[in-house]
């Protein structure tokens, strides 16, 4: 009997300190001195990904190259926690996004130049873009702590863009073929080769605005310091709604990998 009365007082403490453990993980691992309190976190990361249709049009027979630029998000985040596990926060993040695709199209509908002369109509060859951004992010999100040193967050933000560009050019692709049908699928056909390739410039026509929705995640490594990573999903398409010259919608979504300090 003496025996399992000192087990149980064992397995006892083991609990009680067990118990006290996490209660302190969750306070070493806080907002700041209490779990309820509220502060703020600057983050800088580095940015990827592109600005993309969604779904893959039938168009794109199949992409080439799809290379990121880099980009940079630098950020200042406010929240309060409501709860030991749930809080909101809202944000003002500065960034660049940038990337640049090679895709072999068919029947694309497209407005290009070719020396002076503006052509509209339906592309099949290869098509070469290049994208920037300037801008900043207001997201507003709520969250919620998995455990103590893991946040998941979730919420919309509003994009406002300072700077914006969408340029290319096409030409001939894979097979050899690199050409316009001007205004319809059977029009004149216009050759398009690399000796004399066609551009185009978009930027006057982007959205000076977006909306979306981010993702984050956040992993305490210290007390102050976290690691992150997020998603912004645009979805508004990146172009105003009266432009015609490309037929289908095209969404920014980039990801950030990062490090945070939280006061």
């Amino acid at each position: 009997m003496k025996s399992l009365k000192y087990i149980l007082a064992a397995v006892l403490l083991l609990g009680a300190a067990t118990v006290n453990a996490q209660e302190d993980s969750w306070t070493k691992y806080g907002p700041t001195n209490t779990q309820t309190n509220a502060g703020f976190i600057v983050r800088a990361g580095y940015t990827f990904g592109g600005t993309a249709p969604m779904p893959v049009p039938a168009e794109i027979r199949s992409i080439n190259e799809f290379s990121p630029k880099g980009g940079f998000n630098i950020g200042l985040d406010c929240y309060k926690m409501l709860s030991k596990r749930w809080g909101i926060s809202a944000g003002w993040h500065f960034f660049y996004e940038g990337f640049h695709t090679s895709a072999d199209v068919k029947g694309y509908k497209m407005e290009l130049v070719q020396e002076g002369n503006v052509m509209a109509g339906y592309f099949t060859g290869c098509d070469v873009t290049n994208t920037d951004a300037w801008g900043m992010n207001i997201p507003v999100l709520a969250t919620f702590r998995i455990s103590p040193r893991w946040n998941v967050s979730l919420g919309p933000y509003f994009t406002t863009y300072f700077k914006t560009s969408f340029d290319g050019e096409v030409y001939e692709g894979k097979n050899g073929q690199g050409y316009l049908r001007v205004d319809d699928p059977t029009g004149q056909k216009v050759i398009i080769d690399r000796t004399n390739p066609a551009t185009y410039d978009f930027k006057d026509n982007m959205r000076r605005w977006n909306a979306g929705l981010e993702l984050q995640f956040d992993w305490k490594a210290m007390k102050h310091m976290n690691v992150f990573a997020q998603l912004d999903w645009g979805l508004a398409n990146t172009f105003e709604p009266d432009f015609k010259a490309v037929a289908f919608k095209m969404y920014p979504i980039y990801a950030t990998v990062g490090l945070a300090y939280r006061y």
